[in-house]
């Protein structure tokens, strides 16, 4: 067996998207803090669990759920590209799910202020938009990879959002011979037809490419339907609680290349 492609999922496996947004909250609530005195952490949690059950509240629910964009994703992304209707609503929606984010997170910390939510909403965006940070070992591993084997990049999200973190780190477009974004597909992970769709880009067969991710109800059930060799890449060694078995476990990038010569 010989693996002739390399597909990489982008957030918290190439990108660190995680501590982006948690950075991101942080200083936010901070800045709520100032002007409040409210405990940061309880706004935090109580912003994310109120844009969690406003997301989830929207017609739209369903098409951000198979395209796969999460909550925190919304309280920055505008929505401008991709050519589903639902994208148009959800351009629409998303000033005002920001804003009321914000505002309900505020209540549940006793802080009645509509000015500072729409304040915090926008500085929510900066911020985050100001930390397109990558994990320290991606281009190390990506450089190894490029030129030995076919590289795809394989993503769920918003076409603008995911490009505009892409344009974030311009160093890493270079290295992919092609980038899939579910929302300009039409479907996300799991669903195998994205997986299938990236196959025929690359021209190989299912067992010739190896797919890596760090979730396992996207990146790796997906994989595992279609085909595809799934590697988790599971940093911080969390428990697998899902009924889905990866082929290889990784809790580092710098493993992949002793997974792939194992397969060949």
């Amino acid at each position: 067996m010989t693996i002739e492609a390399v597909m990489f999922d982008l957030d918290d496996t190439l990108l660190w998207d995680e501590r982006s947004v948690e950075e991101a909250f942080a200083a936010v609530c901070q800045t709520a803090s100032k002007a409040t005195g409210v405990d940061p952490v309880k706004l935090e949690e109580a912003v994310r669990t109120e844009a969690r059950l406003l997301y989830e509240s929207y017609e739209t629910f369903p098409f951000t759920k198979m395209i796969g964009i999460n909550p925190f994703e919304g309280l920055w992304a505008t929505f401008a590209g991709g050519d589903q209707p639902e994208f148009r609503q959800l351009e629409q929606l998303a000033p005002v799910y920001r804003k009321e984010s914000w505002k309900r997170g505020l209540e549940k910390v006793g802080v009645a202020d509509e000015e500072l939510a729409g304040n915090l909403a926008e500085q929510f965006g900066i911020e985050r938009r100001a930390r397109p940070i990558v994990y320290e070992e991606t281009f190390q591993v990506l450089d190894e990879l490029k030129g030995r084997y076919k590289l795809l990049l394989l993503t769920n999200g918003s076409p603008s959002l995911q490009q505009e973190k892409l344009d974030g780190v311009p160093r890493l477009i270079p290295y992919f011979d092609h980038i899939v974004i579910s929302g300009t597909f039409g479907k996300g992970k799991p669903d195998p037809s994205i997986f299938e769709h990236a196959l025929g880009l690359l021209g190989i067969e299912p067992h010739m490419a190896v797919m890596v991710g760090d979730k396992l109800t996207t990146d790796i059930k997906g994989a595992l339907a279609a085909g595809v060799h799934a590697v988790w890449v599971n940093r911080n060694s969390r428990t697998n609680t899902e009924n889905i078995q990866p082929d290889f476990e990784i809790e580092h990038l710098a493993e992949l290349e002793s997974v792939i010569q194992s397969l060949s």
